[in-house]
Parts: structure tokens; sequence; C-alpha cells
């Protein structure tokens, strides 16, 4: 092995040995530059990255490489001795973890595009990857190509970040653009998503939030410094977003997205707020919620993603591409792989796991929003009244009210100040009793305004 002058790290003769760990979409991808492009990777680097291996299911499927390469024991890929870094894009939690663990227990960098081990294990993760002085990179598990992750770690380090709020799953976000643009219900426009493959055969995950929540995780745990995990994210689906909905939204000048919300929020009643010594909280939420025009991400359609980042010396800071796909996510895990290479070559370590603050989770029952009440009412004299005397008996002040059609098909549309989540489901509860209102067809957050 020959040593570079007065970096500690590797010479430029001594090869950097890769292992990828899956050949789907992403790894297929990843696979091909690296054997494509070994020439600009190694002056990027300053040493050759060298594919060593890729761990697969099935040796049978033709993969366009030599045979040689692949094996279907990955733990024995992981613990060659000729392996310095493991790209792990097979997700799910088992046998990623295990894999991955025994990388990093060997001291070997580590990049993954798995969000969902990274929301639950990130802790355990990081963890042996300091004990060990490996590396663990992540950049694709949030957003794709999109580069949010980094900047996080990096870029605002010396700064305070006070909210992230971002579309981060582009299923979902495809299937309400559409149903905004054709006024297509949501099974309509699942089923399109579906056939055009930007919905899995089973698109629970997606659809019902999972997978915007792991990333939210992430996002959480990076802009607080505080670890949070996915159990921690209040979560709600689009798979209750009707079409009339989206005409709600279309009449007050708003669309419908599904947005991951981490932000800062100030103690709760009868605790001592930061200026006492008490510790401020952080909410972590994913729903759709109404979005005004004007705001940036109600201009993010399509499989798109984007990321508003707001901090308190560099300001609001947008980052925007595509959030998945083959090439994207592998563009973001060849973006970690030349840098674990380089701290090889260089003999320089990642940043580790920042978790000094350890806020508190806010309860989504605490969380102040704006809200967009849709209630079905008799025309009749006393009623808006009694409806506006309800919210005022839950202290949820009410913002503008709007009366639409005559008769039984009356409908009153009622917009929020802030207020906080659980007196707005008190509310809600109350005006259900109500004999005057037939029902209340639709409660929508409202995110996006400056009140």
């Amino acid at each position: 092995m020959t040593q570079t002058v007065n970096n500690g790290g590797w010479g430029e003769d001594h090869p950097i040995g890769v292992a990828v760990l899956g050949m789907g979409t992403v790894g297929t991808e990843v696979v091909r530059v690296l054997r494509e492009n070994a020439a600009d990777l190694r002056a990027r680097v300053g040493a050759p990255v060298v594919l060593r291996g890729v761990a697969v299911r099935n040796l049978a499927t033709d993969r366009g490489i030599p045979a040689e390469l692949l094996t279907t024991d990955a733990a024995a890929l992981v613990n060659r001795d000729d392996v310095d870094i493991v790209v792990e894009v097979i997700g799910g939690i088992e046998p990623a973890r295990a894999l991955i663990k025994s990388a990093l227990n060997a001291g070997k960098s580590v990049v993954t595009a798995n969000k969902a081990l990274l929301a639950d294990y990130t802790g355990e993760l990081a963890a042996a990857a300091e004990r060990h002085r490996a590396d663990l990179y992540f950049e694709a598990a949030v957003a794709g190509a999109i580069p949010v992750v980094r900047p996080l770690i990096q870029s605002l380090s010396g700064d305070r970040v006070n909210r992230v709020v971002g579309i981060v799953n582009g299923t979902t976000n495809f299937i309400l653009s559409a149903m905004d643009e054709t006024g297509a219900d949501y099974s309509q426009t699942l089923a399109e998503a579906t056939r055009l493959g930007y919905a899995e055969a089973d698109p629970t995950a997606d659809v019902e939030g999972y997978d915007a929540a792991a990333k939210a995780a992430i996002l959480a745990s990076l802009a607080f410094h505080t670890r949070v995990t996915a159990a921690d994210v209040y979560r709600e689906g689009i798979s209750k977003i009707s079409a009339e909905d989206l005409e709600t939204a279309s009449a007050v000048d708003c669309t419908v997205k599904l947005l991951a919300i981490c932000e800062r929020v100030p103690a709760g009643a009868g605790e001592p707020g930061p200026e006492a010594g008490g510790k401020e909280r952080i909410s972590v939420r994913v729903y759709p919620a109404l979005v005004p025009r004007r705001h940036p991400l109600a201009a993010v359609n399509g499989a798109f993603n984007a990321v508003v980042v707001e901090a308190e010396y560099a300001g609001r800071l947008m980052f925007y591409g595509q959030g998945a796909g083959g090439a994207p996510t592998a563009s973001a895990v060849l973006g970690d792989l030349v840098m674990a290479a380089r701290n090889k070559f260089f003999g320089g370590r990642a940043p580790g796991e920042s978790v000094y603050a350890e806020l508190p989770i806010a309860p989504i029952g605490d969380t102040p929003t704006r809200y967009h009440v849709n209630l079905q009412v008799a025309d009749k004299p006393g009623v808006l009244a009694k409806v506006a005397g309800e919210f005022a008996q839950h202290e949820v002040s009410i913002s503008t009210v709007r009366q639409e059609g005559h008769g039984s098909g009356a409908r009153l549309v009622v917009v929020t100040h802030h207020a906080a989540e659980s007196a707005l489901a008190d509310t809600v509860a109350a005006l259900a009793e109500m004999e005057s209102v037939t029902s209340v067809t639709s409660v929508l957050r409202l995110e996006g305004t400056e009140e």
C-alpha cells in the first residue's frame, strides 16, 4: 500500500474496491457508470475505482456484465478484503441492515439509498460507523437526484434551520397533479399512474404516505440535530382526496399537494419556553394540504420533487428536480460514492450523526395549522351565526367564510387562522352534531401562507 504525502490516505496506485448490493433499476445504472466512466471517476477521486462484484438474487438473468462479477452471496462479497466501499440498493430492512452493519463493523464505507432503513435505524448504523471510523452516506435516500441531505449536513451546519417543507414522493405528486389538471378522480388517476410506471402494483407505501414519512424523519433528524424515526411522524395519505377537493382548492386559487413538513414549534402549554430554559419542540408530519398557487411548491408537478429549507441566516432555499427513477437516484448514489472514495484516498471522514439538541417531538394535537372546512348546511336564518359560534367556542379563529348554493344544497366554506389540531378536531366533532349542519364534507389543512 503506497501512502500519499501529508494526507494519511491511500496512494494513487491503490485501487478502491466497490461492491454493489442489488441490481434493480438504480443498481443497474450505478454498475453501468462504474464500468463505462472508470477513467473519469479515477480522475475525480485520484485513484482507480474498481467494481469488485454485484450481489443479485438470480444468476440466471442476463445482466449485461461479466458473470464473474455476479454473486448471490452478498455477505461474502461485503466481507472480501478487496472491497472498501459497499453500495446498498436492495431496499427494505433485512438483509440490508445486517449487510450494512457488517460492512461498517469492518471499517468499510457504505453508500445507501434505503430511506425505510434509515428512518428507523440511523442511530444504530451511525454508531457503528463512528466506532469503526467508517463513512455512512445516504444522499439518495431523500428526493432522488436532488442534493438536499448534504446541504443540511454541511452547507448549513453553521446556520439554524427553522423549517423544512417539501414534496418528496413522485408518485403522489403525479396523481395529485393529474387530478388537478384533468378533473379525474383518485382511482382513475392512480390507474393511469400504474399504467405509466409511476405507481407500484401495490402503491400503499406511496399513496398512504409511508414513503414520505420515512424521508421526513431523515430530514428532521438532519435539520434539527435530533434523532427522529418514522414512528414519530404524523402521517396521512392521499387516498381520500376527491375530485371535489381539487375543485374546492381551485376555487380559492390553491392546489393540493402531499407535503412533508418538519418545523420548530413553541414549547407546549404550561411549559417554560427556550428563554426560560425550557425546550422548544419539533413537529414532523406528512399530509395532503392546500397550497396557494403563488407558492413555489404549487408549481412542482408530475413526478418531480422539491424541498424548501428555511434557515435563520440563509433565508429560504429551494431544491428542485427529479425525485425518483434509476438514473436520477444513481446520480446521488455515485456522488456519495465519489465522496467516500476521496475520503479513502485523502484520509478524510464523512460528518457523523449530530443529535446533540434532543428536541422533543410535538404531538399532532398541539401543532398549529390553518384549515379549510367544507360544510353542507341548511339554508335558513341563523345558521352562519351558529357555525361561527362553534368555532369561537373552541377558540378557532375564522379568517373567511363563503356560502355557495341555496336550499338543501347550501355549502359553507370556512378558512381559519392558525389553530391547534386538537381544537379544530373538537370543532369539527361539534359541527357534525349540529342540526343545521347536514355534513362536514371535507377538512383540509392550508399550508404556505404568511398568516
